[in-house]
Order: C-alpha cells, then structure tokens, then sequence
C-alpha cells in the first residue's frame, strides 16, 4: 500500500498517458496500488480498470438524487462504526483506509473519523452487540478490513468470538483482488482457526481483474476452507456489456467464486456519470441466463435507505 499511486497524474505518467487538469481528487484522494495499475493497457485512457480508479471531471457536477450518504449508513449507526441495518445481521466500518479508491464508492463521503470505532476502543460496539441477542452474523466492513494489520484484525475476531449468539463472520474485502498477496497463509490459519463460520465477499467488476496472481488468491481462501462469494456494480462504458459479464462469472465460477450480487450504483454524489439504468441491467441478466448455469448468474439488486434487505430488480 505504501508504493500505491496517490496522484491522477502519476498513474497517468505509469500507464503513458498525457497529463490531466483541474482538481486532482475531488475531495476523494486517488489511491490506486501498483499491483492493479499493472493490469492496465498502456496508452489506453478507455481501459475498464483506469476508469474505475481515476479522477473525471464530471465527478464535480451536482446530479439530482446524488447524495452524500446515499444508502442511509448515518442513520443506521448503532454505536461508533457500528451499523445495524437488517435483521440477524450487523455491520462494523473497521477502518477508513481501503486497497483501492474506486471513484463510484458509496462512502466516498463517509465522515469516518467521527463514525468508526478507535483500534483500541471498540468497547460501544462490542457491547451493542452483546445487547442483540437476535444478531447471529457480523460483518467486518471499512473501508476495508484486510487493509487492518494481523493484530488489529485478530482483536477484532476475538471480541466477536467472544459473543456467544454470534455464530458467523463475514468478511467484505477487495484487497484479495487489488493486492492479493493479502491472502497469507497466516490470514488463512487464523480464520480456519475460528469458532465462527467464515465467509469473504470479494469484488471484482471486470473479468481483467483476475489474473493469475488474483486467482491464485482465490484459490487459496477456497482451499482453506474459506466460501467465497462476489459482488460486482453496473458501471457505465466498464462492465454493462453481457460478453464482459460472461466473462467475469466463468472466471470466478472457474476458482469456485460464486457470482453473488450485480448493484445497480448506489447514488453517490461524483459518481452519476457510472449510472446504468435499471432496464439495462435486467436485459444483461436475461442475456446471462441463457448463456450461464444459473449458479453462474448473479442477481441484480438495489440497495435504498430504509429498507430491510437489499431490493432485488426483476
């Protein structure tokens, strides 16, 4: 993470491109580490994977119904980083800090200082926990919790193993697919070790972004005993393509990946230039269908504040 490219014009200049203007980051830094700006075409300013990561101008224009905290995650807290939006389940915001900024993040303007639990004071959220005799499954969430070191993220496993009606663990991360050198064997030993049942949730959004090193990583976390589903997003001119889709699912299938979830785009502000209608994104499921075993088709969903699960679009 510390050779990561923190400046639009120096991943410009990696991948041979002229140099950008105007603001650099919107308010939203660029962090794009090495190991996925190597999957990148050179010269190419359309590449799928550059135009997740870098800045466009049109992230500075106000879109109606783009909004800061667009999937309600302030009104969901429960305690400090600790949200609790859905049955059964509840979510920790472990962290700020992520693998990689992808420019349609939905908490591209999450105010995590205020609303994240400190590393060494995590005692509100443990204890809400223990207070929800209903919640049976927690997820660690951050950004993105494998960018925690291992003691940090071993404290969080053992408070959670602590809470006796817990019984699952999931874990959602993009680092096995942006720095998969991420998947240690370490990692792996400590979360086979669990009394919890484990899951990961990767996500990947274009077939490029699996390479060999990414599925090995895969493989690995399979291997240890670890199921592994993916969530992608629609995203405009990147992956609304259904021979791009294809493609993504038969490379996850292929490591046993499950394809999970396709979002539609939560409606963050700065990203309304990604939006994909949800018309278009019922046509490319219909086109899966008949070309995919239906384990391989994930299903299309929307996420709106207030509601009690993720809204499947049919």
């Amino acid at each position: 993470m510390r050779r990561a490219f923190r400046r639009a014009d120096d991943l410009r200049t990696f991948l041979g491109l002229p140099a950008g203007g105007g603001p650099d980051d919107f308010g939203f830094p660029v962090f794009v580490p090495r190991e996925f700006a190597t999957r990148m075409t050179p010269g190419d300013p359309h590449d799928p994977l550059l135009r997740q990561v870098l800045t466009d101008p049109r992230e500075g224009d106000a879109v109606a119904g783009f909004t800061a905290d667009p999937v309600g995650d302030l009104a969901a807290g429960a305690a400090p980083g600790l949200l609790h939006k859905y049955a059964g389940r509840s979510l920790v915001v472990t962290t700020g800090a992520c693998g990689v900024h992808c420019r349609y993040c939905f908490r591209r303007h999450y105010p995590y200082a205020e609303n994240r639990p400190a590393a060494t004071d995590d005692a509100p959220a443990v204890e809400y926990l223990r207070s929800q005799t209903s919640v049976e499954e927690v997820i660690l969430s951050g950004g993105d919790p494998l960018t925690l070191t291992d003691p940090l993220l071993d404290r969080w496993i053992e408070r959670i193993e602590s809470i006796p009606h817990v019984r699952r663990l999931r874990i959602h991360s993009r680092m096995p697919i942006v720095i998969p050198s991420r998947v240690t064997q370490t990692l792996l030993a400590r979360l086979r070790q669990s009394r919890l049942t484990v899951w990961m949730v990767v996500h990947a959004n274009h077939p490029r972004e699996i390479d060999t090193d990414t599925a090995d990583a895969l493989s690995r976390l399979v291997d240890g005993g670890i199921p592994v589903l993916n969530q992608s997003v629609l995203l405009r001119d990147i992956n609304d393509d259904a021979d791009v889709l294809e493609d993504l699912s038969t490379r996850l299938i292929d490591r046993r990946v499950m394809p999970y979830y396709l979002h539609l785009l939560d409606r963050v502000a700065g990203a309304a230039h990604f939006h994909v209608d949800a018309a278009v994104g019922r046509q490319l499921i219909e086109q899966l269908r008949a070309r995919l075993p239906g384990y391989a088709v994930p299903q299309l969903v929307v996420e709106q504040a207030g509601q009690s699960s993720k809204t499947p679009v049919d």
